[in-house]
């Protein structure tokens, strides 16, 4: 498998088997030296080791020895089954549907980490989970339109989302507004939303509109690394049902809009950066949610890929 290569380290890192040893002894002993490569490279591949069912790869996540992020305490749109309390659907959304790229949860005020990633089943055709640096992708882009950078930076942004009243698996943002703020009835709801700094409206079909607080669209990580941490691409290319419009999905923090123009920017230059991870049976991957973007291409046949949070 070809790797990209940044600043001399690959992207992604592939730790491959070649006997099926057990991963969940792999992550627990070698836990310090998965972390370094994840953090130079931001995704790492475990290829050929032994995880044939999904009990397994909840064993090595849970050997990895990190602090779970459920699905249930998430603001996540999407529709997703849990399997085990740490391992669930990646995404319910039907098979022709594109997942553009985004960091996970990160039109939301609460995100995980990282990420992993269980093959369960390659689809027959299709299927690739695209990767994309972001640190990358924000140095291209300062390059490209240094104010837009700057604005992004300064102003932060806001989404714009319509919750239905009841799970729409059809849809790649259909989680119920019940389910996403864990909330009975609209009192509840309310109250959520309050707390957490959001704009909400009440739809005459029952459904809900909610506009989030100004969030970061560039993150400094702890290294100094500057990032283009969002789901800025994927609410402007992909947030699109019977309820969303992508176009109105997305606004500077302030409440202006972004020009279409600057988003084709950076939607092109994202998948110029993108890598296509082709997913075999048994591959597990870790990914750093602050540094890379992922999404989902379409695909024909069965495809399992589960995921599990951390936080």
């Amino acid at each position: 498998m070809k790797q990209q290569n940044w600043n001399d380290v690959a992207f992604p890192e592939i730790i491959t088997s070649d006997s099926g040893s057990n991963l969940a002894d792999y992550l627990a002993n070698g836990r310090d030296d998965v972390d370094e490569q994840l953090m130079k490279s931001g995704a790492v591949l475990f290829r050929g080791f032994h995880v044939p069912a999904v009990e397994d790869f909840d064993i090595a996540v849970e050997s990895y020895g990190a602090e779970n992020f459920p699905y249930q305490e998430s603001l996540s749109n999407a529709v997703r089954i849990n399997l085990t309390p740490r391992v669930f659907t990646a995404n319910e959304a039907p098979p022709e549907t594109s997942i553009f790229l985004h960091h996970e949860m990160a039109q939301t005020p609460i995100y995980p980490s990282k990420l992993f990633f269980y093959c369960n089943i390659a689809a027959a055709e299709g299927g690739a989970t695209p990767l994309c640096r972001s640190d990358i992708l924000l140095n291209k882009l300062e390059e490209a339109e240094p104010q837009l950078v700057d604005a992004f930076t300064t102003k932060g942004v806001r989404y714009t989302n319509v919750m239905p009243a009841a799970d729409d698996p059809g849809s790649g943002q259909g989680r119920s507004w019940q389910s996403t703020l864990n909330a009975a009835d609209k009192k509840a709801a309310e109250k959520r939303l309050d707390a957490l700094g959001y704009d909400w409206e009440w739809q005459d079909d029952g459904t809900l509109r909610v506009t989030s607080p100004r969030l970061d669209a560039v993150r400094t990580l702890p290294d100094g690394r500057r990032v283009f941490f969002n789901q800025l691409i994927a609410a402007y290319r992909g947030w699109a049902d019977k309820r969303n419009d992508p176009s109105k999905s997305i606004c500077f923090g302030d409440g202006s809009p972004i020009a279409a123009e600057s988003m084709a920017t950076a939607i092109g230059l994202a998948d110029d950066l993108s890598y296509d991870l082709q997913w075999q049976d048994g591959d597990v991957a870790l990914v750093d949610n602050f540094i890379v973007m992922h999404g989902r291409r379409p695909f024909k046949g069965t495809r399992k890929v589960l995921a599990s949070l951390i936080k």
